[in-house]
């Protein structure tokens, strides 16, 4: 039984400790409090209040550092800021008519350059405005920082002006988002989003920016702290709050930091992997590559990238931004029957592309071809694996690198020529077929065909095509070879594209429905004198929809467009227009020349050719 001394003594020690837990925890509340507060960090970290800078500048000065040479946006008071310090750091700004134009320029100076590709957009429906590009980056694995305008960090989620979910709608699109709450967080955030955007598999990456961390402090002073101190005890706990909320904000703002870039993190096969791929290769007697878009990532140099497809000595079909990596004509490049060419092959190598519907989800490859992917995600790389096709050896990392690695492993190694020869003839077979449909009458207007093979005569060495439309530019890719690396691009890139290769002559190949999306960016072309050309085909409709519902459903609903006098709408936007028909049929070539010329003058030009309706699958031409 316990004594009185006993319990005495036991109450007395637990007293000490039972204070102790208090004082503690205590202690620790009010610690916790403070950090929150921010009023540690800001013992040692102070507010500037006389500076004018502002965190548009930390914004410059990163994209300075990262070699960023423009900035593609459509103003917005949210981002004012950084648009004003881009511009004074000598970065071009150029403003579009539409964000989602924006974003694409941003993606053709990210691929066309091996950096990463920059716009900024303002909050709520200026950022809802980029998703379709956006996601066309993310699919393309473009490398592309998407800086986005928002309200106050004190107003969001409380009804401000354009203020939506911004986090919630770019997350399933963007490898990387984050949103800003701090001056002092701009310049690691936009160094960790552009690392982002280039390591493993290159992506588009997102920074929310609110408004209050753009503007100088004295600015945001105003609008969040009151000029009079409250009397009320209410009022003056929400006067601190509000002032000790503007002091975290700038505390510490501007002091110095890093600025360049971080080290970015890409997937490399490992020796063991090539060399299983080498003895594959070596063995074959029937091998084939397909190259695909990834091939074209940075570190390896497209010059680097063809010299080593050349040694190689494989035949190779080229796709996506692949397209015109051996020039216009190579005995290397196979460019059509390329499901025959899969069937017959006893090796194939797919760099940098995957299964998806190109590849008819891998059903065109043959059961008994052993097959080398090269992709530097895994998860794409092994699509519909698990039903119509295996790999025999799935390399994760850099398809250019590989690439290099696989030429010096298979150094001197040579196949039969008849192989390469056979499909050789099989692809002139084809293309003859194509060009014979070039001399078929039409009831009206021009043959499509006919005015592409002028087209395709008439291009430069220097040019780079860019193609936007379903029925013309579909016959075109038959048709047309493009010139060199990277001169082949998706639609809206034409800005982008002559921003970065001034000297090159940018070649618009749109359908009349397809045009009807980049019409007002003549503007911009004109306002910032960036010279392209666009040849529109128009045939009044969207024809390559229409072939298909009018006979399986019988009707041409919402099929249908009209003649419309495209070039002299570009010609009200300050271009040049000119107009191709029947009536000067004769004078294609000599119109084709005479644009080229108005763009070597420094004016964009939009062509109207109207022509007839083509259908490569059963040969006819149509009105």
């Amino acid at each position: 039984m316990e004594t009185p001394a006993a319990a005495a003594a036991a109450a007395g020690s637990f007293l000490p400790s039972f204070l102790f837990l208090v004082c503690g925890t205590l202690v620790a509340t009010v610690l916790g409090a403070a950090h929150r507060l921010g009023l540690l960090y800001r013992l040692t970290h102070k507010v500037d209040k006389a500076s004018v800078r502002h965190g548009g500048e930390s914004v410059a000065a990163v994209l300075k550092a990262h070699g960023v040479r423009f900035l593609f946006t459509l103003v917005g008071g949210h981002i004012s800021p950084v648009l004003v310090a881009c511009e004074k750091l000598g970065i071009r700004v150029v403003d579009t008519r539409h964000e989602v134009t924006a974003v694409f320029a941003a993606d053709a100076v990210a691929r066309l350059t091996g950096t990463v590709g920059v716009v900024a957009v303002t909050a709520g429906p200026g950022l809802t405005n980029t998703v379709t590009a956006v996601k066309n980056a993310q699919m393309a694995q473009s490398p592309v920082l998407l800086l986005g305008g928002a309200a106050s960090t004190l107003l969001q989620n409380r009804g401000a002006l354009q203020a939506i979910d911004q986090m919630s709608l770019l997350r399933p699109l963007c490898k990387f988002c984050a949103s800003v709450k701090r001056v002092r967080d701009i310049m690691p955030t936009l160094r960790a989003a552009m690392a982002a955007a280039q390591s493993g598999t290159p992506g588009p990456v997102f920074v929310e920016l609110p408004i209050d961390v753009l503007y100088p402090y004295f600015m945001v002073q105003k609008q969040i702290v009151s000029t009079t101190q409250p009397k009320n005890i209410m009022g003056q706990i929400v006067f601190w709050y509000l002032d000790n909320h503007l002091a975290n904000l700038f505390a510490g703002a501007w002091e110095p930091q890093c600025e360049g870039p971080l080290p970015l993190d890409i997937p490399q096969a490992s020796p063991q992997q090539v060399q299983r791929c080498v003895e594959i290769l070596s063995r074959a007697k029937r091998p084939l590559l397909v190259l695909g878009s990834q091939a074209l990532l940075p570190p390896t140099p497209a010059d680097k990238l063809r010299a080593a497809v050349e040694t190689l000595g494989v035949p190779c079909f080229l796709a996506g931004m692949a397209r015109g990596l051996l020039g216009r004509r190579h005995p290397l490049h196979i460019r059509q029957e390329r499901s025959a060419a899969l069937k017959k092959a006893d090796v194939v190598l797919l760099a940098g592309i995957v299964c998806d519907f190109r590849l008819s989800y891998g059903r065109v490859l043959s059961r008994s071809s052993k097959i080398i992917i090269v992709n530097r995600n895994r998860k794409e790389m092994l699509i519909n694996s698990d039903m119509f096709w295996k790999p025999q050896e799935a390399v994760q990392g850099d398809v250019g690198s590989f690439m290099v690695k696989l030429k010096e492993g298979l150094q001197g190694q040579t196949w039969a020529s008849d192989w390469a020869e056979e499909l050789r003839q099989a692809d002139q077979k084809k293309e003859q077929s194509f060009w014979e449909k070039a001399v078929m009458p039409v009831a009206q207007h021009l043959n499509p065909v006919r005015v592409l093979q002028l087209v395709e005569e008439t291009l430069p060495d220097n040019s780079i095509l860019v193609m936007d439309g379903g029925d013309f530019v579909g016959t075109a890719a038959y048709l047309l070879r493009p010139r060199g690396p990277l001169c082949w691009l998706d639609p809206g890139f034409a800005l982008g594209a002559k921003l970065c290769r001034p000297d090159a002559e940018v070649w618009c190949l749109f359908g009349d429905g397809a045009f009807g999306y980049s019409l007002i960016e003549f503007d911009t072309f004109v306002r910032h004198k960036i010279p392209v050309m666009a040849l529109i085909g128009n045939d009044a409709g969207w024809t390559q929809i229409s072939r298909e519902q009018v006979p399986s459903l019988g009707s041409n609903v919402a099929c249908g467009l009209a003649y419309t006098d495209y070039h002299k709408a570009a010609m009200g936007l300050g271009a040049q227009g000119l107009l191709l028909s029947r009536e000067n049929e004769d004078q294609v070539v000599k119109v084709l020349r005479d644009a080229q010329q108005q763009c070597r003058d420094g004016h964009p030009v939009v062509v109207n050719i109207l022509i007839g309706r083509t259908d490569f699958r059963d040969g006819s031409i149509a009105m």
